[in-house]
Protein backbone atom coordinates (compact mmCIF):
# COMPACT_ATOMS: atom_id res chain seq x y z
CA UNK A 1 0.00 0.00 0.00
CA UNK A 2 1.80 3.02 -0.97
CA UNK A 3 0.69 6.02 0.99
CA UNK A 4 -2.45 7.60 2.21
CA UNK A 5 -4.55 8.93 -0.81
CA UNK A 6 -6.01 12.43 -0.07
CA UNK A 7 -8.84 14.30 -1.56
CA UNK A 8 -10.60 17.95 -2.23
CA UNK A 9 -13.82 18.79 -1.20
CA UNK A 10 -14.81 22.84 -0.69
CA UNK A 11 -11.04 23.93 -1.00
CA UNK A 12 -10.46 21.51 2.05
CA UNK A 13 -8.54 18.17 1.93
CA UNK A 14 -9.50 15.25 3.95
CA UNK A 15 -7.07 12.12 4.20
CA UNK A 16 -9.00 8.68 3.51
CA UNK A 17 -8.77 5.93 5.98
CA UNK A 18 -6.33 3.19 3.99
CA UNK A 19 -8.40 0.56 6.16
CA UNK A 20 -11.86 1.98 5.73
CA UNK A 21 -12.16 4.01 2.82
CA UNK A 22 -15.34 5.37 4.51
CA UNK A 23 -13.77 7.83 7.16
CA UNK A 24 -12.46 10.73 5.61
CA UNK A 25 -10.34 13.51 7.98
CA UNK A 26 -9.44 17.36 7.40
CA UNK A 27 -5.92 17.28 6.74
CA UNK A 28 -3.70 19.31 9.39
CA UNK A 29 -3.31 22.64 6.84
CA UNK A 30 -6.90 22.57 6.07
CA UNK A 31 -7.87 23.20 10.59
CA UNK A 32 -4.68 25.57 10.87
CA UNK A 33 -6.31 27.73 7.81
CA UNK A 34 -9.68 28.16 10.56
CA UNK A 35 -7.00 30.62 12.18
CA UNK A 36 -7.91 34.33 10.94
CA UNK A 37 -5.92 35.69 8.12
CA UNK A 38 -6.72 39.14 7.77
CA UNK A 39 -3.30 40.33 6.70
CA UNK A 40 -3.61 38.12 3.45
CA UNK A 41 -6.71 40.57 1.96
CA UNK A 42 -4.12 43.51 2.61
CA UNK A 43 -1.57 41.72 0.73
CA UNK A 44 -3.84 40.51 -2.21
CA UNK A 45 -4.85 44.41 -2.38
CA UNK A 46 -1.37 45.49 -2.10
CA UNK A 47 -0.08 42.54 -5.14
CA UNK A 48 -3.32 44.23 -6.79
CA UNK A 49 -2.75 47.50 -6.94
CA UNK A 50 1.36 46.83 -7.79
CA UNK A 51 0.23 44.77 -10.63
CA UNK A 52 -1.95 47.85 -12.21
CA UNK A 53 1.42 50.13 -12.25
CA UNK A 54 3.65 47.44 -12.79
CA UNK A 55 1.57 46.51 -15.84
CA UNK A 56 -0.56 49.52 -16.45
CA UNK A 57 0.18 49.62 -20.29
CA UNK A 58 -0.81 45.88 -20.28
CA UNK A 59 -3.86 46.91 -18.01
CA UNK A 60 -4.75 49.73 -20.86
CA UNK A 61 -4.54 47.85 -23.97
CA UNK A 62 -6.37 44.70 -22.67
CA UNK A 63 -9.20 47.01 -21.09
CA UNK A 64 -9.87 48.50 -24.15
CA UNK A 65 -10.52 45.16 -26.07
CA UNK A 66 -11.68 43.17 -23.20
CA UNK A 67 -12.86 45.28 -19.96
CA UNK A 68 -13.95 41.93 -18.26
CA UNK A 69 -10.88 40.22 -19.34
CA UNK A 70 -8.92 42.98 -17.65
CA UNK A 71 -10.85 42.56 -14.38
CA UNK A 72 -9.92 39.32 -14.21
CA UNK A 73 -6.38 39.72 -15.04
CA UNK A 74 -5.76 41.67 -11.68
CA UNK A 75 -8.02 40.03 -9.46
CA UNK A 76 -5.89 36.92 -10.08
CA UNK A 77 -2.66 39.20 -9.76
CA UNK A 78 -2.66 37.31 -6.45
CA UNK A 79 -2.97 33.94 -7.50
CA UNK A 80 -0.12 34.20 -10.02
CA UNK A 81 2.05 35.00 -7.73
CA UNK A 82 1.50 32.33 -5.05
CA UNK A 83 1.02 29.85 -7.28
CA UNK A 84 4.46 30.91 -8.05
CA UNK A 85 6.01 30.79 -4.32
CA UNK A 86 4.00 27.11 -4.41
CA UNK A 87 5.85 26.07 -7.14
CA UNK A 88 9.20 26.53 -5.87
CA UNK A 89 8.38 25.82 -2.23
CA UNK A 90 7.50 22.23 -3.64
CA UNK A 91 10.64 21.71 -5.69
CA UNK A 92 12.58 22.74 -3.25
CA UNK A 93 10.68 20.20 -0.46
CA UNK A 94 11.39 17.32 -2.85
CA UNK A 95 14.90 18.10 -3.27
CA UNK A 96 15.30 18.49 0.81
CA UNK A 97 13.71 14.94 0.99
CA UNK A 98 15.91 12.72 -1.45
CA UNK A 99 19.41 15.34 0.10
CA UNK A 100 17.98 14.03 3.35
CA UNK A 101 18.01 10.33 2.21
CA UNK A 102 20.88 10.30 1.47
CA UNK A 103 20.16 10.33 -2.76
CA UNK A 104 22.76 11.81 -4.81
CA UNK A 105 21.53 15.38 -6.42
CA UNK A 106 23.68 16.52 -9.26
CA UNK A 107 23.54 20.17 -9.40
CA UNK A 108 23.39 20.35 -13.17
CA UNK A 109 19.87 18.74 -12.71
CA UNK A 110 18.87 21.61 -10.39
CA UNK A 111 16.74 23.99 -11.49
CA UNK A 112 18.08 27.64 -10.94
CA UNK A 113 15.17 29.36 -8.66
CA UNK A 114 16.52 26.48 -6.54
CA UNK A 115 20.14 26.12 -6.42
CA UNK A 116 20.59 27.82 -3.81
CA UNK A 117 17.94 26.46 -1.53
CA UNK A 118 19.41 22.83 -2.36
CA UNK A 119 23.94 24.67 -1.42
CA UNK A 120 21.67 25.67 2.14
CA UNK A 121 20.06 22.77 2.99
CA UNK A 122 23.60 20.61 2.10
CA UNK A 123 24.99 22.75 4.70
CA UNK A 124 22.02 22.34 7.19
CA UNK A 125 23.12 18.86 7.22
CA UNK A 126 26.77 19.26 7.43
CA UNK A 127 26.83 21.37 10.23
CA UNK A 128 23.40 20.09 12.07
CA UNK A 129 23.86 16.45 11.01
CA UNK A 130 20.71 15.32 11.99
CA UNK A 131 19.54 11.25 12.25
CA UNK A 132 16.13 11.35 10.39
CA UNK A 133 13.60 9.01 12.03
CA UNK A 134 11.42 9.42 9.10
CA UNK A 135 10.98 11.91 6.29
CA UNK A 136 8.02 12.73 4.35
CA UNK A 137 5.21 10.50 6.30
CA UNK A 138 1.68 10.78 7.02
CA UNK A 139 0.28 11.51 10.88
CA UNK A 140 -3.23 10.11 12.05
CA UNK A 141 -4.99 11.04 14.93
CA UNK A 142 -8.08 8.54 16.13
CA UNK A 143 -8.88 10.78 19.17
CA UNK A 144 -9.49 13.73 17.71
CA UNK A 145 -9.81 12.95 13.36
CA UNK A 146 -7.13 14.32 11.34
CA UNK A 147 -4.23 13.53 9.50
CA UNK A 148 -1.15 15.17 7.86
CA UNK A 149 2.30 14.74 6.29
CA UNK A 150 4.72 16.21 8.22
CA UNK A 151 8.58 16.56 6.37
CA UNK A 152 10.80 14.99 9.15
CA UNK A 153 11.11 13.54 12.63
CA UNK A 154 14.70 13.85 13.48
CA UNK A 155 17.17 13.12 16.46
CA UNK A 156 18.88 16.22 16.79
CA UNK A 157 21.29 17.09 19.82
CA UNK A 158 19.77 14.27 21.24
CA UNK A 159 16.42 15.36 21.83
CA UNK A 160 13.69 13.99 19.13
CA UNK A 161 12.25 16.62 17.20
CA UNK A 162 9.53 17.39 14.21
CA UNK A 163 10.81 19.36 11.82
CA UNK A 164 9.04 21.60 8.98
CA UNK A 165 11.21 23.04 5.72
CA UNK A 166 10.21 26.45 5.08
CA UNK A 167 11.30 28.21 1.87
CA UNK A 168 8.56 31.04 2.48
CA UNK A 169 9.76 35.32 3.31
CA UNK A 170 9.52 34.13 7.24
CA UNK A 171 8.48 31.84 9.62
CA UNK A 172 4.99 31.97 10.42
CA UNK A 173 3.11 31.27 13.96
CA UNK A 174 0.63 28.90 12.57
CA UNK A 175 3.83 26.23 11.95
CA UNK A 176 3.37 26.17 15.55
CA UNK A 177 -0.47 24.44 14.81
CA UNK A 178 0.89 22.21 12.73
CA UNK A 179 4.02 20.76 14.71
CA UNK A 180 1.65 20.16 17.61
CA UNK A 181 -0.99 18.42 15.18
CA UNK A 182 1.63 16.12 14.04
CA UNK A 183 3.72 15.82 17.70
CA UNK A 184 0.00 14.39 19.26
CA UNK A 185 -1.52 12.38 16.92
CA UNK A 186 -1.71 8.49 17.53
CA UNK A 187 0.15 6.97 14.98
CA UNK A 188 2.54 7.13 11.78
CA UNK A 189 0.87 5.80 8.48
CA UNK A 190 3.95 4.41 6.50
CA UNK A 191 3.64 5.15 2.90
CA UNK A 192 6.04 1.97 2.42
CA UNK A 193 3.93 -0.48 3.25
CA UNK A 194 0.75 0.98 5.03
CA UNK A 195 1.19 -0.42 8.58
CA UNK A 196 1.17 2.35 11.31
CA UNK A 197 3.45 2.92 14.03
CA UNK A 198 3.34 5.00 16.88
CA UNK A 199 4.65 8.82 16.94
CA UNK A 200 7.92 8.68 19.04
CA UNK A 201 8.23 10.93 21.68
CA UNK A 202 8.93 13.79 20.38
CA UNK A 203 10.34 16.73 22.64
CA UNK A 204 10.75 19.74 20.41
CA UNK A 205 9.79 21.74 17.70
CA UNK A 206 11.72 23.25 14.64
CA UNK A 207 11.73 25.40 11.16
CA UNK A 208 14.04 24.40 9.07
CA UNK A 209 13.99 27.89 7.27
CA UNK A 210 15.70 27.62 3.82
CA UNK A 211 16.12 31.07 1.58
CA UNK A 212 17.78 31.89 -1.58
CA UNK A 213 20.71 33.59 0.73
CA UNK A 214 20.80 31.34 3.74
CA UNK A 215 18.97 29.11 6.39
CA UNK A 216 18.59 29.44 9.93
CA UNK A 217 17.01 26.74 12.11
CA UNK A 218 14.42 27.68 14.14
CA UNK A 219 12.97 26.50 17.31
CA UNK A 220 9.09 26.05 17.45
CA UNK A 221 6.73 25.83 20.64
CA UNK A 222 4.67 22.55 19.94
CA UNK A 223 3.62 21.96 23.30
CA UNK A 224 0.10 21.05 24.59
CA UNK A 225 -0.96 25.18 25.26
CA UNK A 226 -0.20 25.23 21.08
CA UNK A 227 -2.55 21.65 20.80
CA UNK A 228 -5.49 22.85 22.51
CA UNK A 229 -5.04 26.23 20.51
CA UNK A 230 -5.14 23.39 17.54
CA UNK A 231 -8.00 21.19 18.93
CA UNK A 232 -10.16 24.48 18.81
CA UNK A 233 -9.31 24.94 15.71
CA UNK A 234 -10.79 21.23 14.65
CA UNK A 235 -13.84 21.96 16.35
CA UNK A 236 -14.29 25.53 14.22
CA UNK A 237 -13.82 23.34 11.07
CA UNK A 238 -16.62 20.66 11.64
CA UNK A 239 -18.60 23.60 12.36
CA UNK A 240 -17.74 25.79 9.45
CA UNK A 241 -18.30 22.82 7.09
CA UNK A 242 -21.65 21.20 8.76
CA UNK A 243 -22.26 22.57 12.05
CA UNK A 244 -23.47 25.80 11.02
CA UNK A 245 -26.14 24.39 8.07
CA UNK A 246 -29.33 24.56 9.56
CA UNK A 247 -28.78 26.73 12.47
CA UNK A 248 -30.90 29.59 11.34
CA UNK A 249 -34.92 28.30 10.82
CA UNK A 250 -37.66 29.89 8.92
CA UNK A 251 -39.61 32.59 10.43
CA UNK A 252 -42.30 31.49 12.84
CA UNK A 253 -44.05 34.58 13.29
CA UNK A 254 -43.31 38.25 11.50
CA UNK A 255 -45.10 41.26 10.30
CA UNK A 256 -44.71 44.43 7.94
CA UNK A 257 -42.67 44.02 4.97
CA UNK A 258 -39.09 43.63 6.49
CA UNK A 259 -39.24 40.03 5.26
CA UNK A 260 -37.03 39.08 2.58
CA UNK A 261 -37.44 37.87 -0.96
CA UNK A 262 -35.98 34.83 0.18
CA UNK A 263 -38.28 33.85 3.00
CA UNK A 264 -41.13 35.13 0.75
CA UNK A 265 -39.92 32.27 -1.77
CA UNK A 266 -39.34 29.94 0.75
CA UNK A 267 -42.70 30.37 2.50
Amino acid sequence: MAGVSTLKRGGSRFYVDPDDGRIKVPGVTSVCDMTPKDFLKYWAVKITAETAVEQVDTVVRLAERDPAGAVDYLKGAHRRQSSAAAGLGSAAHDLFERLARGEEVRDRHVHMDVKHHVRWFREFLDEVQPEFLHLEETVWSDTHLYAGSFDAIARVDGEIVVIDWKTSKAVYDSVALQLSAYRYADRIILAADGSSVPVPAITAGAALHVRPDGWSLVPVECGPTVFQAFTHLRAVFDWEKDGKRGVIGRPVAGGGSAETGTQRRAA
